[in-house]
Order: C-alpha cells, then sequence, then structure tokens
C-alpha cells in the first residue's frame, strides 16, 4: 500500500543513508538500508558531478547533502506534512524543470511532488544531472510502491497533467507561454537581500559570510545585494567577511573576480574591495560573482515600503530586528521544509490537483 506514512518512511531512511556523507567526513556505517548497493555508488556520483561543474566542490555538495540529511527526519516530515490534506483519489504526473545553480537544488519540487502521491516527470539542468537520478534509484529500493513513479527526461516534456518549472526571468516567460494551458508554478529569478542598521556585532558580520558566501553566492538565498545606514563604515562589514579569504584560493571564483574587477575598474566605477570581495553601490539586486550591490538607506520606514514593493524580487531578508518574517544572520542556507522558494506553498498546490 503506498500510503503517506510509506512515503514519508522512504525519505527518513535516504536521510540516513545521506547522513554518512557529512563535511567532517564520508564514512560508510553499518545497519543502514541498501548501502552495499549504493554508498560506493553515490561517492562516484558526487565525484563526477563536480567533475562536470567546477562551481560544485566537494564542500558544497557535502554542505547540500548535509542540509538535506538533517531535514529528512520523521518528525520534520510528519510536521510539514501534516499542515495539508492528500486524498489523492487518481496521482496526476507532475512535471519539474529544475534549475542547476545549486547542487540539488530541485530536491525539494521532487520530494514534495512524491511524498504528497504523485508521480514525477524531471527535466534537469545539464548543470546538475548526476546525484539526484542516483537518489531517486535508492528511494524505489527503499519504497517499491514509488517504482514507476519517478522518470528523467532529456527530450521533450510530455503526457504529464501539472509543472512545477523554475528559471530566469527570460525562460519564465518562455515558461508561462508554454505551460500557460496545465496548473503550473512558474519561479523566476529572485535574490536576497541583508539590511545592515550598524549594530550589529562581529559575530553577526561574521555569520552573514556563509549567507554572501555559502555555493559561492550563486543560490536565490544568497545575500546579494546590502541595505546600509549613511556613513555606514564598511570596514565592520569587511571584517566580517574575512573568515571567507580562502574562497579566492579556488581558481574559477578568483577568474570571477579578476574580471569583474576589471570591468568595473576600466568604466570608473567607484567600488571597494578586500582581494576577495568587491562592493559597489548599486540599485540592482542581482550581482555579479565576487561582488555584492549595497545601497544606502535614510529611514528605517522607507526601506521597508520598497522591500515590500519589491517582495517578487526578494527570496529572504537577512536582518535583526527590522522586520517581520526576517532571516537571522548565517540562516538563508538553512531553509526548514516549510520555507518554499518563491513563497508559493508547493504542497498546498499538490494537494488540490487530485
Amino acid at each position: 500500500m503506498n500510503s503517506i506514512q510509506n512515503r514519508i518512511n522512504a525519505f527518513v531512511k535516504l536521510g540516513t543513508f545521506l547522513s554518512q556523507f557529512s563535511q567532517n567526513k564520508i564514512e560508510k556505517e553499518a545497519g543502514i538500508d541498501h548501502n552495499d548497493l549504493f554508498f560506493e555508488g553515490f561517492k562516484h556520483q558526487m565525484k563526477i558531478a563536480q567533475e562536470k561543474n567546477s562551481w560544485f566542490t566537494k564542500d558544497n555538495i557535502l554542505f547540500a547533502i548535509q542540509s538535506w540529511s538533517a531535514a529528512l527526519t520523521k518528525n520534520n516530515l510528519e510536521a510539514w506534512t501534516s499542515k495539508n490534506k492528500f486524498p489523492i483519489k487518481t496521482p496526476k504526473t507532475i512535471a519539474i524543470v529544475m534549475a542547476g545553480n545549486i547542487p540539488l537544488v530541485g530536491f525539494h519540487d521532487f520530494l514534495s511532488v512524491l511524498i504528497s502521491g504523485h508521480s514525477v516527470l524531471i527535466k534537469q539542468s545539464s548543470n546538475d544531472k548526476h546525484l539526484l537520478p542516483f537518489l531517486a534509484k535508492y528511494i524505489e529500493y527503499v519504497e517499491e510502491s514509488l517504482k514507476g513513479n519517478i522518470t528523467f527526461t532529456e527530450q521533450k516534456l510530455e503526457n504529464f497533467d501539472a509543472v512545477i518549472a523554475t528559471g530566469s526571468d527570460n525562460t519564465a516567460r518562455y515558461f508561462e507561454y508554454y505551460f500557460k494551458n496545465k496548473p503550473n508554478i512558474i519561479r523566476k529569478s529572485r535574490n536576497s537581500v541583508a539590511v545592515i542598521t550598524g549594530k550589529e556585532t562581529e559575530e553577526d558580520l561574521q555569520k552573514l559570510s556563509d549567507d554572501v558566501f555559502t555555493y559561492f553566492g550563486l543560490g536565490c538565498r544568497s545575500v546579494s545585494k546590502l541595505y546600509v545606514p549613511k556613513d555606514y563604515d564598511f570596514n565592520n562589514f569587511f571584517n566580517g567577511m574575512f573568515v571567507k579569504k580562502d574562497i579566492i584560493n579556488n581558481a574559477k571564483y578568483a577568474n570571477n573576480y579578476d574580471y569583474n574587477k576589471a570591468v568595473y575598474l576600466m568604466s570608473l566605477f567607484d567600488l571597494l574591495e578586500n582581494g576577495f570581495l568587491m562592493i559597489k553601490e548599486d540599485p540592482s539586486y542581482a550581482s555579479p560573482i565576487a561582488t555584492i550591490f549595497y545601497e544606502y538607506y535614510e529611514n528605517e520606514i522607507d526601506l521597508k515600503i520598497k522591500l515590500h514593493q519589491d517582495k517578487e524580487k526578494i527570496q529572504c531578508i537577512v536582518a535583526k530586528d527590522f522586520i517581520e518574517n526576517e532571516v537571522p544572520f548565517g540562516a538563508t542556507q538553512h531553509p526548514k521544509l516549510e520555507d518554499y522558494a518563491d513563497g508559493v506553498n508547493t504542497l498546498e498546490f499538490l494537494s488540490k490537483l487530485s
């Protein structure tokens, strides 16, 4: 019987399997289902993922895996799913078009579709196509009723009932046209911002460095923009960032840093930099790699109004006692299961499709 409890149990087992792969160590443990079949294979897929995409460092892949292992507990999954009813009489096929900016970025959608009792048809990004198919095989082994419910394709998407698609603002326009006749969730580009008031401790700003540099700043939950009060002393900010100075040892990051710095200097832009991060005054939200944009604000009320008006462009607001629904410093890359991308409740959308 393919019950929600069986599906929860399957993902709990996957979480236990993933717990063997952490940033501290990768170690095979006894008593984990199908470990002999899958442990070495997953290590190999991690290696291939690193070779195919140099933004996917071993550290970043393990950070993503560790985060999912921590999320996939019985308590977390039961609390999350209990908020929605799944009276699914006829399961649907849900197409997912996945982004590829950070490792396993489409996993939340994959989990949501399967746990709600539907089948999934996945079109992956070429930048991130090695980890998830392997984990899908593990899930099918653990819960046989899910066999045949997971399909990966590189062809044109066909024979599906609803779609969840994530892409840039440009691809979103294409998705909106292409999928207009199907129930859909279409996600566009978003960025995260941090509001600095000047009252932050050194520890706050060191935590902010996690929000800025995890995944090289490529995630939609990565802080790419600062709002700072007039006359803010950026030395405090740079002191907090200094704990991540070794990021410049990554060749691809260093190339981006050098290139963007050259472009800014040739354009005679004013910028401040510390050898591995540049900051530039700019009204945009999406900053290039190795760069953070900033804007000054005069008063807090005007800034709150602006952030509210621009909420469609913003994924997270990092702050300390500034605004409702803010994310604490250092917490953007540790979302809970109910922290939905673009604020759209995926489970609610899926529960209404039966």
